[in-house]
């Protein structure tokens, strides 16, 4: 059994990877020198290398040390997204040095690879098995002086080339390698796609010393815009980097996570497609792009999110997530090919939950757009006439049964967290009239505010509990409710609200880790199996402890939680039973709630201290 296998099936822990991206795409780098995951030239494009999902038909690049006794490290250089992998043995020291180059002027489509031995003679075996069309073309090779060409025999039509200049064989489609390197002698591989226009000079020994250049002081010019000074920066910064990796250059938008069918359950069927954009994610990304200094990026996703209001019929009616490009069809679908992650079937791409109806994407949207109006620019006009027509929906449609927040596939219900965020559209529309004098039907919109304010605490009231409740008239306890005084809906100290916060704890809490609901006969989603806990309420649950006044409370949490991240401070979305990362990674929506976290924590830590 491998060190790195999960449960004898040959398949590496979901952490035990970092990435590299160029914002256009990403690579999951394994531990072990391993690219197992890429799609490729965006995001949701089909997979180019997926061994993590299967681990015979995926494909992979990998570049391992040879050595019996190997240790491996992972950390990324300094302030950067250029991932260094380190081989330990007794016969020296050897590295890998990873990147997709990226620099002010121009993006190149490619990995680049730097295999360098810095102390001894280090034995290291190259493997380079592209799997076209989520491995589901055919591919044939082409060899040419110092490269090998890997042209898909399918409709997607792709060709990249590997430039290698040490001896390889080629068997069943793919490359092996296997060569030696003395204390400071290195090699460079690159990995990119070929367009037929140019060579890109990535054959020239100049050009791969200054890829490294060009990338190392892209991401540090780029991180040292951040404004945040606080008492975890390096924490903060890697979550803010993580986030850069997911923004798509080219449209603005963010992904939830890069990757898809990573099972929050193993050998269950908890498997989606995250690369995609949310209008959930909207208001916790204007919120920690802002906060952090990053108003350009804040001004392109606001672009984004303005070209999504400005489409359709005018009715207000929004979808909860497209494409990056923003496109609304995400058809999802079941690769049939692949055996899943440690056997966790079935593996989906598209993402069904596009079509559902969850109305608390209008309570985000709306706080995003207020955000960016007060700490970024003014809004247009015609993105005010678009507001107008999203409260005239939300106030026509704002009690209606929901999937929700969590996207459950068992029925719709009239939920908490749902009817909340239709309050806090028509609060910050209101809010934006009156700060910006828009026009608007000032006298109806503070109707049906107040409405939806008497109708929670109406109806989403446990007295038995004394808690906020998951949907109308229930018993049930969700972790979704720790947003109520983030939002401003409740004052973080109302007696009503700390007795809700000692019923999450008393049912979702363990520790610093926070579940999102309790499945039972009350709570069901539609799914087979439990989940474990969710990173990002962990993050929530400690932003609100330093809301309520819990401060020394929520720091220690807050330092626990971080021994949660992986090896190069990456978070997934779920942990398991024994703390394992689950899900897909890394999670967007947790690296945003730790940077929430961290700046509220350092806040009423600093007053505290006055």
């Amino acid at each position: 059994m491998s060190l790195f296998t999960v449960d004898d099936l040959g398949y590496k822990p979901i952490s035990d990877y970092g990435v590299i991206g160029n914002l256009q795409t990403v690579a999951l780098v394994g531990i072990d020198g391993s690219i197992d995951f890429m799609c490729f030239p965006y995001f949701d494009s089909p997979s180019i290398f997926a061994s993590l999902l299967d681990r015979k038909k995926g494909g992979y690049f990998q570049i391992t040390s040879t050595a019996t006794d190997v240790k491996y490290k992972q950390l990324y250089l300094t302030n950067t997204n250029i991932l260094l992998t380190r081989f330990l043995s007794e016969s020296g020291v050897g590295e890998v040095l990873d990147c997709m180059p990226i620099s002010d002027k121009k993006f190149h489509e490619s990995v680049v690879r730097n295999v360098k031995s810095i102390r001894g003679e280090n034995k290291f075996r190259l493997c380079c098995s592209p799997k076209f069309n989520y491995g589901r073309s055919e591919h044939q090779i082409e060899e040419r002086k110092g490269e090998i060409v890997f042209i898909s025999k399918g409709n997607d039509r792709q060709a990249f080339r590997l430039i290698i200049d040490v001896p390889y064989q080629i068997r069943d489609g793919a490359v092996y390698a296997e060569f030696k390197l003395t204390t400071g002698t290195e090699k460079t591989f690159i990995f990119e796609e070929l367009h037929g226009d140019g060579d890109f000079h990535s054959h020239e020994l100049d050009f791969q010393k200054q890829v490294f250049v060009d990338t190392s002081e892209f991401w540090i010019n780029w991180i040292s815009r951040s404004n945040y000074k606080g008492r975890w920066r390096e924490t903060v910064n890697r979550s803010a980097l993580v986030l850069k990796l997911l923004t798509s250059a080219k449209y603005g938008s963010v992904v939830a996570a890069p990757t898809f069918s990573l099972p929050e359950v193993l050998g269950g069927k908890r498997n989606w497609d995250y690369r995609y954009t949310w209008l959930r994610d909207a208001s916790f990304t204007m919120f920690a792009l802002i906060k952090l200094g990053f108003t350009d990026e804040a001004a392109q996703f606001m672009h984004w999110v303005e070209a999504r209001c400005n489409e359709g019929d005018k009715t207000g009616v929004l979808q909860i997530m497209y494409g990056i490009d923003g496109r609304k069809d995400l058809h999802e679908s079941i690769l049939g090919n692949f055996e899943g992650y440690c056997k966790s079937s079935p593996v989906r791409i598209g993402n069904g939950a596009a079509d559902q109806l969850q109305l608390d994407i209008y309570g985000e949207l709306l706080d995003s757009i207020y955000l960016y109006n007060k700490f970024g620019q003014p809004i247009s006009n015609e993105l005010w006439k678009n507001v107008v027509n999203i409260i005239k929906w939300v106030s026509k449609n704002w009690q209606r049964p929901d999937e929700g927040i969590w996207e459950i596939r068992s029925g719709k219900q009239e939920f908490l967290y749902s009817r909340m965020m239709c309050w806090v559209a028509v609060d910050r529309a209101i809010r934006l009239a009156q700060e910006r004098s828009f026009p608007a039907p000032l006298a109806s919109w503070l109707k049906v505010r107040d409405e939806i304010y008497q109708d929670i605490y109406k109806n989403f009231w446990s007295t038995k509990k004394q808690s906020f409740v998951q949907y109308k008239h229930s018993e049930a306890i969700d972790a979704s409710v720790l947003i109520a005084p983030m939002v401003k809906f409740i004052s973080p100290v109302d007696p009503m609200w700390l007795s809700t916060l000692r019923a999450v704890e008393r049912e979702l809490v363990s520790d610093s880790l926070v579940y999102r609901y309790r499945l039972s006969d009350e709570t069901k989603d539609g799914l087979e199996g439990q989940e474990g806990t969710f990173c990002m309420c962990s993050f929530w649950y400690i932003e609100v402890l330093s809301r309520s006044g819990f401060v020394r409370e929520a720091q220690f949490y807050f330092e626990k939680m971080l021994g949660y991240a992986n090896h190069l401070g990456l978070y997934s979305e779920e942990l398991g039973p024994r703390g394992e990362h689950l899900g897909n990674m890394p999670q967007a929506f947790t690296h945003l709630a730790l940077i929430s976290a961290a700046y509220h924590l350092d806040y009423a830590l600093d007053t505290i201290r006055k």
